[in-house]
């Protein structure tokens, strides 16, 4: 069976594009990457061309996820095995992988709605070292592990499990957590190392509920800790460490409403399901609201 290899990239539609700007690299330490297209930005975490599609919208949400595979010969695979899922897909366009900056891509939605793309062969910008929007002790945990993970929501949990399932993400429940709401059982799902690259079962106002990027160096955790700070920025959930990924991190308020989850130290993927009824400590609530339970 083919399997998707990593949460390659993310596109995002966003109103304020200069507070974006602002945010990602005095904040979080990204590198912006503007081409001159009116209509949209990148963000650059590493060599690649880009790991995040800034798109200027009328509208603040995620507008896909992009998943890599292998190669050519392991997209039409992922194809086969979409099809005998009963699992629609639409083949790209030349041009349409030209702007994606990869070889060749196919497009889809999940059952709940959220857009994807699972692409082959993306551009590596090996010429061009990744420039960080403010000082940094380390770099991003990328390479084998993808850029990080999102939260979506999931209008239908189990079918958004059998569709993932079948593009080769594998996991289950991990946490039994308490919320206003009853109790919630999100899904963690893994594609390679990183203890998971996709989650779902926690649903807001928004179809992105937070991503989560991970430092190498605990010090550049510290340093987006201090800015988030000193800036007045809302901090949803405190400092604290996850039981499942085993990651010491903070969740905070982007300029488009959804949250920024950063992060350092996270564990491999464990393989086996097991479950949680608690972080290991902190992530208390700050900014009570629509988040009020986090992964």
């Amino acid at each position: 069976m083919a399997a998707v290899t990593e949460l390659g990239y993310v596109g995002l539609n966003i109103t304020d594009a200069d507070a974006w700007r602002k945010f990602a690299a005095d904040v979080a330490g990204l590198e912006v990457l503007d081409e001159g297209e009116a209509d949209r930005f990148y963000l650059r975490m590493d060599y690649w061309h880009h790991r995040f599609v800034m798109h200027i919208s009328d509208t603040d949400d995620i507008a896909y996820s992009g998943w890599r595979v292998d190669d050519e010969g392991a997209l039409e695979e992922i194809k086969a095995q979409l099809t005998a899922a009963g699992f629609a897909f639409r083949e790209a366009t030349f041009e349409e992988a030209a702007e994606r900056r990869v070889l060749g891509l196919i497009k889809l939605n999940d059952p709940s709605g959220n857009s994807v793309e699972i692409f082959y062969g993306p551009l590596i910008d090996a010429h061009m070292p990744f420039h960080p929007g403010r000082r940094m002790h380390g770099r991003w945990v990328t390479g084998a592990q993808g850029l990080g993970h999102v939260l979506i929501q999931a209008d239908d949990y189990a079918e958004t499990h059998r569709f993932y399932s079948a593009i080769g993400l594998k996991g289950n429940i991990q946490y039994h957590l308490k919320s206003p709401a009853g109790m919630v059982q999100p899904a963690f799902m893994y594609c390679n190392d990183r203890q998971h690259s996709l989650a779902f079962g926690v649903n807001g106002p928004k179809r992105l509920n937070h991503m989560m990027l991970e430092y190498s160096e605990l010090n550049d955790l510290g340093k987006a800790h201090d800015i988030v700070r000193q800036q007045g920025i809302d901090v949803a959930l405190q400092l604290g460490k996850h039981s499942n990924d085993d990651a010491f991190t903070f969740y905070f308020a982007t300029p488009s409403g959804w949250l920024m989850e950063l992060g350092w130290g996270g564990a491999k993927a464990f393989r086996q399901q097991q479950y949680h009824l608690n972080d290991v400590f902190g992530h208390g609530i700050e900014v009570a609201g629509s988040h009020d339970v986090e992964l």
